[in-house]
């Protein structure tokens, strides 16, 4: 993974005038910051020589901009959205872009002269080892994700049977079209050549015509009418994801469509009527020559060239520029909410407190409704804990959860939705179970993801309530063999659900004392048993402990213990990621896995081994769903990451407020938990 590069302005640098001659460079934020994140400075008025001008595209404004720049002798740069823009067109949802092309000698889509990107993929070498190997993961990722320029898609649709011919129809005021055809009579008929080509060159097969996004939206009309439908031709218009389309293909054409270069992405020779960016470069099959493009490129060096060299990325969560990578992650966390999200959630036994940050996490694309009456006509249903039936989700607290504890209304960092079950219950499947099972496949490039985060976390000392991190002192243990034991609420679900034999902390300390009795033990009772806000206290637990630690953060711990023998408590899995064997005595989600010592039976669901790395990636990456507290809205793991080390997360007042009252109150805290 790349690392983050600095804006191009740092240091005081300048940033260059760029006069613009379209609102949108104004009335667009992200644009505007995008602009001068990249040391450009969008201003009104006239140019002189040594100052730019901004074109967006082929845009009707580009004419006024070009005379203007012919006229002041002024250098044009031409503004484009980058080739994975966002979940929806900014026409329909009016999305910012999470980046830009900014192009100084022409525009990538119009061959008739050169462009910055053209130029870039001529003369570069593309040949740096360590470049070409990233750009092959992140192609890979893109494809596996199946992430498109518009990455929203319906995962409920069913998909036409394998073996068609996909032909890629593009919306008739496409500005690549135009670059590739003169006038939008010679349009409709190259399209009609392309349809006429594909059934000729394959004419035993289905054609399935895959309408743009804009043009299934009603907003922009298409080139294919409902009479191209003849025969063994029929539209595919549903929001499928084009990945997935592309999988099912037998032979890929277009004009210009950035399909055809993701069909380049999937392993295909698409078949090109136009001239597009990623025609001539010997990696399709072209009917328009190229002249200045005799190089041959593998998809490795176009997608370094295209995907991470020429396009400015864009960190919405810190308002700077990126690699792809943070891009890439950003468009996951982001169409998972939305994918899950966009039916809306009826949520039942939530608690009140929880309701205003449960409606922020799961609400931004359809308000949620709260109720405990079943209605045959609501959509997805969620519930708070275990015991929800076989349509409703169970939603639970993350394994990265707050800056503080969840028995003090701290609001979460993150959830985890299980459409299966939930993670603490081995009685049944969950879906976190699923994929840990799954993790054995996964590629490189996520276990590389996955142990970069298991290096931070251990490096900034995170666990799930990541608050005091002072270390505790622990005396010399004269060589012997230190234990840690963390004490857990017991009448929690996970003991109640996954302890079959020991389910009290006094039995937990006295079974550890008895199978080590030369060793150094270390108790730490639970922050909400110490809080006095939920059961599990211990009288006498020195009868069996050398240490008792307890207003100390648990993360510190970990470098000072040999070993940690638990029921089922995350501190478990936590000292799974920084090296310390496990011994468990329950059945937690992270047992049965070939990675911890476990004394009493695992389900027989958990036959097989998994890494680390696995184990961690379907934890903390696939599992779970983050929410950033300063831009409020779904990301990626690593921004949780970034702002609890960055101590920027605080408790609304409000909650403050009762919290304070409710450390008073700890008697009647069935009132606020309700």
């Amino acid at each position: 993974m790349q690392a983050d590069p600095p804006p191009t302005h740092a240091g005081g640098t300048s940033l260059r005038r760029l006069y613009v001659y379209n609102s949108g460079f104004f009335t667009r934020r992200r644009i505007k910051r995008i602009l001068e994140l990249s040391s450009w400075r969008v201003a009104l008025g006239r140019p002189n020589s040594d100052d730019w001008i901004g074109i967006w595209g082929a845009a009707p404004s580009a004419r006024r901009g070009t005379s203007q720049a012919r006229v002041r002798g002024a250098p044009v740069l031409r503004v484009e959205d980058a080739f994975l823009r966002s979940l929806h067109p900014g026409r329909i949802a009016n999305e910012p872009p999470l980046g830009l092309t900014l192009d100084r000698t022409g525009v990538h889509f119009d061959a008739s002269s050169p462009s910055d990107l053209e130029t870039l993929l001529i003369e570069e070498p593309l040949d740096d080892t360590a470049e070409l190997n990233t750009a092959r993961d992140l192609m890979a990722r893109m494809v596996r994700g199946k992430l498109s320029k518009y990455a929203a898609y319906d995962p409920d649709l069913p998909l036409p049977d394998p073996g068609y011919v996909l032909v890629m129809d593009q919306v008739a005021d496409d500005a690549s079209v135009h670059a590739s055809v003169s006038g939008p009579d010679m349009a409709r008929a190259r399209f009609a050549e392309m349809l006429y080509f594909a059934q000729t060159e394959h004419p035993n097969s289905r054609i399935l015509i895959r309408a743009h996004p804009e043009t299934r939206a009603g907003t922009r009309p298409g080139h294919f009418t409902d009479d191209h439908a003849r025969g063994r031709v029929s539209f595919i218009d549903g929001a499928h994801a084009p990945m997935d389309l592309l999988d099912g293909a037998i032979a890929v054409y277009t004009l210009s469509s950035q399909m055809g270069f993701e069909a380049i992405l999937a392993g295909h020779r698409p078949r090109v009527f136009g001239t597009p960016f990623y025609a001539g470069w010997g990696l399709s099959d072209d009917e328009i020559h190229l002249p200045r493009r005799q190089r041959k490129l593998t998809r490795s060096q176009i997608f370094a060239g295209a995907m991470m060299r020429f396009p400015v990325w864009y960190d919405p969560y810190h308002d700077r520029l990126c690699n792809l990578s943070r891009v890439i992650d950003t468009v996951e966390a982001t169409r998972r909410a939305w994918t899950e999200d966009r039916a809306g959630w009826v949520g039942r036994n939530m608690r009140l407190w929880k309701r205003p940050h449960m409606q922020k996490i799961f609400g931004a694309h359809h308000p949620m409704r709260f109720s405990e009456t079943p209605s045959g006509t609501a959509p997805r249903v969620m519930r708070w804990g275990a015991g929800a039936d076989e349509d409703t989700w169970t939603v639970e607290d993350g394994f990265i959860r707050s800056q503080g504890l969840g028995a003090e209304l701290m609001p979460p960092l993150s959830l985890v939705l299980d459409d299966l079950g939930i993670y603490f219950d081995p009685s049944r499947p969950s879906r976190l179970e699923r994929l840990i099972a799954d993790s054995v496949h996964l590629h490189e490039s996520s276990l590389n993801r996955a142990r970069q985060v298991i290096a931070r976390i251990v490096k900034n000392e995170v666990s799930k309530y990541a608050a005091d991190q002072t270390a505790p002192d622990l005396p010399d243990s004269q060589g012997r063999q230190v234990i840690l034991v963390p004490g857990q609420v017991e009448d929690d679900a996970s003991i109640r659900l996954g302890c079959p034999d020991i389910t009290t902390n006094a039995a937990l300390l006295q079974q550890v004392r008895a199978s080590n009795p030369d060793a150094v033990l270390v108790y730490k009772p639970h922050p909400d048993v110490v809080a006095g806000l939920r059961p599990g206290a211990v009288s006498g637990a020195s009868d069996w402990a050398d240490h008792i630690v307890t207003h100390r953060a648990i993360a510190p711990l970990y470098g000072q213990i040999d070993a940690v023998w638990t029921l089922t408590s995350l501190s478990g899995f936590e000292a799974l990621l920084r090296g310390v064997p496990v011994t468990t005595l329950g059945q937690p989600f992270y047992a049965g896995w070939g990675l911890t010592t476990d004394l009493c039976a695992m389900p027989a669901r958990r036959g097989q081994s998994v890494s680390l790395d696995a184990l961690a990636h379907a934890t903390l990456i696939d599992y779970p769903r983050y929410f950033d507290p300063v831009t409020g809205q779904a990301c990626p793991v690593e921004v949780v990451l970034d702002r609890l080390a960055n101590g920027q997360i605080k408790q609304p007042k409000r909650l403050r407020r009762l919290a304070k009252m409710q450390g008073m109150l700890t008697s009647y805290a069935w009132i606020w938990r309700r």
